[in-house]
């Protein structure tokens, strides 16, 4: 089955545009990750992830955590992240939600050669195995992937 895979900071929401933010990850502040405003208009996309669940296609997430950690500060990101989720995709009931160490190759979390990542960063777009696109197409390609039925 075909898993469609979001990055969390920088492709679904504005991380970077947080205040601070790398201040206060070097000290270990889990709040950037709270704070950042939604990329996408969220309701939309909340729809046609929906609509793709029951066209068969599984939604993931994997999402690094902060470059500076610990064990205590990667379980508060952990939970800060995915109650982000829970605030501004609700309806949304993942299949995978993977928050993981940074720098984790995320191609080992594919699923299937045919799966679709969504992220920022263009070194691990070009490592993905399956199709891979920046945050600005997540929009135009779920709707593609919709209307294909």
């Amino acid at each position: 089955m075909r898993t469609i895979w979001f990055d969390m900071d920088g492709t679904l929401n504005r991380f970077y545009d947080v205040p601070d933010w790398l201040p206060k990850l070097r000290s270990f502040d889990p709040s950037p990750y709270a704070e950042a405003g939604v990329m996408h208009n969220m309701s939309l996309l909340a729809r046609y992830l929906n609509k793709l669940q029951v066209m068969g296609y599984k939604i993931g997430i994997i999402s690094w955590l902060s470059k500076s950690s610990t064990y205590e500060y990667d379980q508060a990101v952990r939970q800060v992240k995915e109650e982000w989720l829970h605030t501004h995709l609700r309806s949304v009931k993942f299949d995978y939600i993977h928050i993981t160490s940074y720098g984790f190759p995320k191609e080992n979390f594919a699923t299937s050669p045919t799966d679709i990542l969504f992220d920022d960063n263009e070194g691990i777009r070009n490592k993905w195995t399956g199709e891979a696109y920046e945050p600005s197409e997540i929009i135009r390609i779920l709707k593609e992937l919709v209307d294909k039925g």
